[in-house]
């Protein structure tokens, strides 16, 4: 690693600037539609929320391998990704406009085997964001190539915004869950269109023979890979579906939104910049793994509290914000926020594998993940109900998962020791935020005085390690590419 003197800013600063605008985005994004969301969930309720919860799961699947898995390659394209660009315009919206139709036809079946066969109809709307994803695909890969966080803000925020409103007036008209499918829709061409202004030569079709066979053996074991991604990461809401039906569905989707929030706003713009600037580091492995590490414990610090008060104050979170009729997804939030911590570390590993072109740990380690969910999660769901998905995804995670992921992280260099050390102080955080939270909940009267309580406890853990972690963080600043 390098330190630049000149006037032109490191590597890591630029990356840093681009992390800046992708959490406020994040933020702003997350904190000006949880109101909304609030709204939708008292408005629909559980059993609306559940249809959409159905139509939900279908476009995730799509949306996990529509483009193939090409659009990485411009994150990572070693040379001009201007070059690539135009095929990878092709192939991303060829095949999209293909999954599409299967996504039409297949709708039926479904809904039918989620035990909700009346969301077929919102599945066919909402599958129309697999082709408007396939099109802004290359632009949103450029934006992240270059550090222009602040482009993808406004982006982002015309995405969110147009489909909270637009979802919430058509809830206020009485269309049910198609009023989200209409909202998401709207939501997601507005920001295309944006997306599009910003980069218009990216979505400009080409086609090279030569590319394009180079971009499949890049993005088919990703496509592959982010296929058993999305089972190991939504058979849940498969089998909970398709044993318990839509409102429990409903019930349980709500729980893991909750579950959510610390990888949205911390987690997500992190993976917005950091395969960016591993992949500007990846001649110098050593330099790869310093930044890899130094991400991992900052983190740490700020999203292990955050999880651990979800999962301990879990109750009167769920009662307070979407009221009494949702209090029975409390017992399954509780473990999914737990989850959240280890998806958390798992997500910042998987692209650190991406980086060094091991696809094949990252695939081998997704398929183990879904073997092992598959009869964990069915026994669970048919044993406890909800609360029996959440647990069995949980032990699953950290009895299955996080050992194979310690392993191979160990083969490349990096092990218990090297990655124990620095989250030391972000699990004794953590342990204090929880010992705090399950205090409140024993002793303080009131939902809204419980949450305070915990929240300011939680929040002076997050200040109190950032600034133990000051020089961490300077050194990612400091980071510059080799060369």
């Amino acid at each position: 690693m390098a330190v630049t003197t000149g006037e032109k800013p490191s590597l890591g600063a630029s990356a840093g600037r681009a992390l800046g605008w992708s959490f406020a985005s994040t933020v702003l994004a997350k904190l000006s539609t949880i109101g909304i969301g609030i709204a939708l969930a008292r408005i629909l309720g559980p059993q609306s929320f559940g249809t959409f919860a159905v139509a939900l799961v279908a476009l995730m699947a799509v949306l996990s391998f529509n483009e193939l898995g090409v659009s990485l390659a411009i994150v990572r394209w070693p040379g001009d990704p201007r070059e690539i660009a135009p095929t990878v315009v092709t192939l991303a919206v060829g095949s999209s406009a293909v999954i599409y139709a299967g996504c039409w036809f297949a709708a039926p079946w479904f809904a039918a085997a989620m035990g909700d066969p009346a969301a077929a109809g919102v599945v066919r709307v909402l599958a129309v964001s697999v082709i408007i994803s396939g099109l802004v695909a290359t632009p949103v890969g450029m934006l992240q190539r270059k550090f222009r966080q602040g482009h993808k803000m406004a982006a982002d925020q015309v995405t969110t915004w147009v489909s909270a409103l637009t979802s919430i007036a058509c809830a206020l008209a009485g269309l049910g869950a198609m009023s989200l499918a209409i909202g998401q829709l709207a939501g997601a061409a507005a920001g295309a269109v944006l997306f599009i202004a910003f980069e218009p030569g990216a979505v400009r079709p080409g086609f090279d023979r030569a590319r394009a066979r180079a971009l499949l053996r890049f993005g088919l074991p990703l496509a592959g890979s982010s296929i058993v991604v999305f089972a190991a990461t939504n058979v849940d809401r498969l089998i909970v579906g398709a044993l318990l039906g839509p409102v429990p569905l409903g019930l349980y989707v709500l729980a893991f939104n909750l579950s959510s929030w610390p990888a949205t706003i911390f987690s997500l713009p992190v993976r917005a910049v950091a395969p960016a600037l591993l992949a500007r580091l990846q001649a110098d492995r050593r330099a790869v793994r310093a930044a890899f590490l130094s991400a991992t414990r900052l983190l740490a610090a700020v999203t292990l509290p955050a999880c651990v008060l979800l999962a301990t104050t879990a109750a009167p979170l769920v009662r307070f914000v979407y009221g009494e009729v949702w209090a029975p997804a409390a017992g399954v939030l509780v473990w999914l926020a737990l989850l959240g911590a280890l998806r958390i570390l798992f997500e910042l590993v998987y692209d650190y594998f991406v980086v060094l072109a091991n696809t094949r740990v990252v695939f081998t380690i997704q398929l183990v993940w879904l073997l092992a969910l598959i009869p964990a999660i069915w026994f669970g769901t048919s044993a406890a109900g909800v609360a029996g998905a959440g647990l069995a995804q949980f032990a699953v995670g950290l009895l299955v998962v996080l050992p194979i992921y310690l392993r191979e992280l160990h083969r490349t260099g990096i092990g218990p020791a090297a990655l124990g050390a620095p989250m030391l102080l972000p699990v004794a955080g953590a342990a204090a935020v929880a010992a705090a939270a399950a205090l409140a909940v024993r002793t303080v009267d009131g939902d809204l005085a419980i949450l305070a309580v915990s929240g300011l406890a939680g929040l002076a853990a997050i200040a109190w390690m950032g600034h133990r972690m000051r020089p961490a963080l300077a050194a990612l600043r400091d980071i510059e590419a080799p060369g």
